[in-house]
């Protein structure tokens, strides 16, 4: 058992173990390791293939996977070695219920359990291949400390995983001591082409604060047509922004030339009810309005095992969306004709609310679409969601990255910080992070003191 499928010495290629959660956060990951070599231990597969069934991301990620190696392998055993079909790459195999003979997982951590059993198969692989450094990949941090106490290297999937998230792109800049005639112009004439006024470079659209003393401009560099533009603080949909943040959150939402926004902030900074505000504001600009937002399970449960038809099933956590559009509704309390228009379109599904692995298979074209809790999602998601925009459709990603309900996923890999730091430079995108919590001086101290 100790030679069996050994391969042909190399000291500088590793050989990764993924598991479960890996494959789940994405589907190509075997391909991701250049020209390392790459093992699934047959508990694997067995846990895709209960996930393989239903709507959800994740049964796609696992239904993708198992087509991948299907294509892989064609004619061959996938327990023997095979070469990956990517250029340089690696090799992959399943590793079947191999037994080491040295360090027993189940032995110490107790019998029965998968962990125990992916941990035995990264344990008998480097017994076979003693002259490798084998390293379990895992997005589950107990697997990766038992892995540890084990001696054996275990490390989190890093491909889509961005550093130093503390310095993630915020969208905005304050420059002090500005030019105050530059300051003067742009306030009197609304643009001013950016060329020799002093801006420090960017690659990609961007929000500056000019100050000089007393005097302050809020301006939004288009990258594309080198200009300057003074952003609003008007109110949109009797929605009124409460500081200069949320200002330039609605001048991106409003701006058409801007195909994709993201927000990000603490809770009760207002990213929702901007972007349903705004959307609502160009409601004649686009045939539908869609607000969704994933379902993150409580207790690890699909759920189908909630009582109730589909919408019963959902609408608890869809509930925070609905509170944002309440709220906008009773802005119009006053106003019976534009209160009953709300409801019309509520009705009519021009504004629709449903959870985001209901939109599979439709068409996104000439759709206002908010995705919120963006934080709760990978970053292939993020990619698969943009993917499907069709002709004159805006998207929009809100969340709090530091919020994150998802067991598999952290700041530093959900699909939003994904977003912000690789489309932070393109020209159909802008992004700004708010700060201030305006809900109520209540949900500040917790946010601030707890």
């Amino acid at each position: 058992m100790a030679t069996k499928g050994k391969l042909t010495s190399d000291p500088k290629k590793k050989i990764f173990v993924l598991d479960t959660s890996v494959i789940l956060y994405d589907h190509d990951a075997i391909n991701n390791f250049h020209e390392h070599d790459v093992a699934i231990p047959i508990q694997v597969l067995e846990e895709l293939d209960n996930f393989k069934s239903g709507n959800d991301t994740r049964n796609f990620e696992a239904r993708s996977f198992i087509r991948l190696i299907d294509q892989t392998s064609k004619e061959k055993l996938i327990s023997d070695w095979v070469a990956l079909k990517a250029q340089n790459a690696g090799k992959f195999k399943v590793i079947l219920n191999e037994q080491p003979l040295k360090i027993n997982a189940e032995e110490i951590f107790g019998k029965g359990k998968t962990d125990h059993k992916i941990l035995n198969a990264a344990l008998s692989l480097r017994e076979e291949n003693p002259e490798k450094k084998v390293v379990l990949v895992s997005k589950d941090i107990c697997l990766r400390l038992k892995a540890k106490a084990l001696d054996l290297f275990a490390e989190d999937y890093e491909t889509g995983k961005i550093k130093n998230v503390d310095e993630l792109y915020a969208g905005k800049t304050e420059l002090l001591n500005f030019d105050e005639s530059i300051i003067e112009s742009v306030k009197k004439d609304k643009l001013l082409r950016s060329a020799n006024i002093g801006l420090p470079a960017k690659e990609g659209n961007h929000f500056f604060v000019l100050k000089n003393k007393r005097k302050t401009a809020n301006v939004f560099f288009n990258h594309n047509n080198q200009t300057i533009s003074l952003v609003s603080t008007d109110p949109i949909f009797k929605i009124k922004p409460k500081n200069i943040e949320q200002a330039f959150a609605i001048h991106a939402l409003l701006d058409e030339n801007i195909k994709l926004v993201s927000i990000q902030g603490n809770a009760g900074t207002g990213k929702t009810l901007l972007a349903l505000a705004s959307a609502l504001e160009q409601r004649r600009d686009f045939r539908q309005i869609y607000i969704t937002r994933p379902i993150v399970s409580l207790s690890n449960k699909d759920i189908g095992f909630l009582p109730g038809d589909a919408k019963s099933k959902t609408d608890p956590f869809m509930a925070p969306i609905w509170d944002n559009l309440r709220f906008i509704k009773d802005q119009f309390v006053s106003d019976d004709k534009m209160s009953a228009k709300i409801d019309e379109l509520i009705t009519t599904e021009k504004i629709a609310i449903a959870p985001l692995a209901f939109i599979r298979g439709r068409t996104l074209t000439k759709i206002f679409f908010i995705i919120d809790e963006a934080q709760n999602l990978t970053p292939h998601e993020v990619k698969t969601i943009i993917s499907r925009a069709g002709e004159n459709t805006k998207i929009v990603f809100t969340g709090d990255i530091y919020q994150i309900d998802t067991p598999y996923l952290d700041s530093e890999s959900n699909g939003l910080s994904y977003l912000i730091e690789n489309a932070k430079n393109h020209p159909l995108y802008a992004h700004i992070t708010l700060q201030k919590g305006e809900r109520s001086e209540l949900a500040n101290l917790a946010n601030v003191l707890l």
